[in-house]
């Protein structure tokens, strides 16, 4: 009884942690709910970015041996995006450096910019 108990009062300590990001009030529900929207937009990007991958390969798959690169170039073409984009939501989020909105300026930064790419990923694993 006593650790039914204990779930049940666990379980709604979670639940009053987690925003309603529906209409987030507070500025720490705002950042909260933006991270969340940044790590959904990084999911699908790792997603598209495995058929990217697939896509590429199957290019190389149809080259010579010594003209294959496509996958390689694809995998250092993400890597300096990642940095690209890092660096530029930095500077989004510099209007209010210091502050508690600076978070929420950074993570809607990566999410649009991550849908973004994702896109493009798309694109590239329709070869």
């Amino acid at each position: 009884m006593r650790l039914a108990l204990a779930l049940l009062v666990l379980g709604s300590a979670a639940q009053a942690q987690t925003p309603g990001c529906a209409d987030p009030q507070t500025q720490i529900e705002m950042n909260a709910c933006a991270e969340r929207e940044w790590q959904a937009a990084d999911r699908a990007l790792n997603e598209a970015y495995g058929q990217a991958r697939a896509a590429m390969r199957r290019l190389d798959a149809d080259f010579p041996q010594e003209a294959r690169g496509a996958e390689a170039a694809l995998r250092e073409a993400q890597r300096a995006w990642i940095t690209f984009r890092d660096a530029a939501c930095a500077v989004e989020g510099w209007p209010m450096r210091g502050g508690s909105a600076e978070l929420l300026l950074i993570h809607g930064c990566l999410a649009r910019l991550t849908r973004q790419r994702t896109e493009d990923l798309l694109g590239l694993a329709a070869y």
